[in-house]
């Protein structure tokens, strides 16, 4: 990989500016994580920061909705908003030399939204179909559901929010969420491409330095659900599966570790899920694995989609499968995974936006960067017992599993 110059720097009012130099590219990408998401929902007006999300750019400082879009549009800005558990989330990229014009327009953004009554209902109305479009979707739906049940409220609830709360939010409380969530203190600004710091200190400086701090909103408590079992009844030929288990979470020592257990289940289509599930059995159209987390808890999520008559198959092949990584794994599958993560770090240190959003992670969950040469260097450094002691420390077990389809599935009694 590259060397890499990544610097930091925090203001006086709590924001963090995180930012790599990229001298080979000729543009310029952010990303801005502002503590807004979807865990500071009221509890029965799930969706309000979603709504937040989709309002905040519909006009701010100087300009009105058209004209926010048609200033970036010039600017030949590739935008994308959302919203995570934690953050409302502004990404970007464009020519290097547009840069600060465009983080001057996402400084109004930022701080001066209009928050328009009069596009409150289009806005909420967004939300609503993207959460019938989930209804659906039923693989969506399925991991949806899961995310919901593998972790505790609120991390675990749709970052959408709920379609039942919709009707009962206002823009009152879209507007009191604003006053309280966005300010600079805990708020991250990554930088990535072909950007001198300095310069970009300077025009952050100049952009956010009135922004005042307040303070910062209380995270929920978390609830851990009593259940691990979950069916929703489903009149249809198919039948969706959802299996979740414990990992650790990004920043674990054993983090790579963990990667490489899931990615030999579910990293390409040599995979073990893959060959033994639906390759050799044909038991299913697709199934997967992937590692998930929040602060300081991870998971394995799992999914499946099958025929109702084979799903009870599937769903024992599966879990046997999990539980049977612990038997052994061989060093072609190991190796497989560790050239997967070479070539996928290759093309990441070649994309701005990528590393925009890398580093400003990063921030959040460590305060530290990790350059791609120590990403590198600590998945080279696997070897096949050392992933084997971590599955060996946490094993497939403690399952929680989620049925969609006509009718519920048993669970093995001897798997927990």
């Amino acid at each position: 990989m590259g060397k890499q110059l990544i610097q930091t720097h925090q203001f006086s009012n709590g924001l963090t500016l995180v930012a790599e130099t990229m001298d080979d590219v000729q543009s310029a990408a952010f990303s801005i994580l502002v503590p807004s998401g979807s865990i500071y929902d009221p509890p029965n007006k799930r969706g309000t920061a979603s709504i937040l999300s989709e309002l905040v750019t519909r006009g701010a400082g100087p300009y009105d909705s058209q004209q926010l879009s048609c200033a970036l549009d010039d600017l030949g800005v590739q935008r994308h908003e959302g919203i995570t558990s934690g953050h409302i989330t502004f990404s970007g990229a464009t020519l290097a030399g547009n840069l600060a014009e465009t983080l001057k327009i996402y400084g109004e953004i930022l701080k001066n939204p209009h928050l328009p009554v009069n596009q409150f209902d289009a806005a909420r109305a967004g939300i609503a179909q993207a959460l019938l479009s989930v209804e659906d979707d039923a693989r969506q739906k399925a991991l949806v559901e899961l995310k919901r049940h593998a972790f505790p409220a609120p991390w675990g609830l749709p970052n959408d929010g709920e379609l039942e709360h919709l009707e009962f939010i206002t823009i009152d409380d879209v507007r009191t969420l604003y006053d309280a969530c966005f300010h600079p203190n805990e708020t991250i600004i990554g930088v990535a491409g072909n950007v001198d710091f300095e310069q970009v200190k300077q025009v952050i400086e100049e952009l956010f330095g009135d922004w005042k701090t307040s303070s910062i909103s209380e995270e929920p408590a978390m609830v851990f659900a009593d259940e691990n079992r979950f069916f929703t009844e489903q009149d249809t030929t198919q039948t969706h599966l959802g299996i979740a288990y414990d990992a650790v979470p990004y920043g674990h020592p054993e983090y790579y570790a963990a990667w490489a257990a899931v990615g030999i289940l579910s990293g390409g289509m040599s995979a073990r899920l893959f060959t033994e599930v639906r390759e050799k059995r044909g038991l299913c159209y697709t199934v997967s694995a992937s590692l998930s987390g929040m602060p300081g808890l991870g998971r394995v999520l799992c999914y499946a989609g099958t025929t109702s008559e084979r799903a009870q198959e599937t769903l024992d092949v599966t879990l046997h499968e999990l539980m049977r990584l612990g038997d052994g794994i061989e060093e072609s599958e190991l190796e497989r995974c560790k050239a997967r993560a070479k070539s996928s770090l290759i093309m990441s240190q070649e994309s701005t936006s990528s590393r925009a959003s890398s580093i400003a992670r990063d921030w959040f969950y460590l305060k530290r960067i990790t350059t791609l040469d120590q990403i590198n260097d600590e998945i080279q450094q696997l070897t096949t017992d050392r992933v084997l002691n971590y599955i060996h420390a946490h094993p497939a077990a403690n399952f929680t599993v989620l049925t969609i389809g006509p009718q519920p599935l048993e669970v093995p009694s001897d798997i927990s």
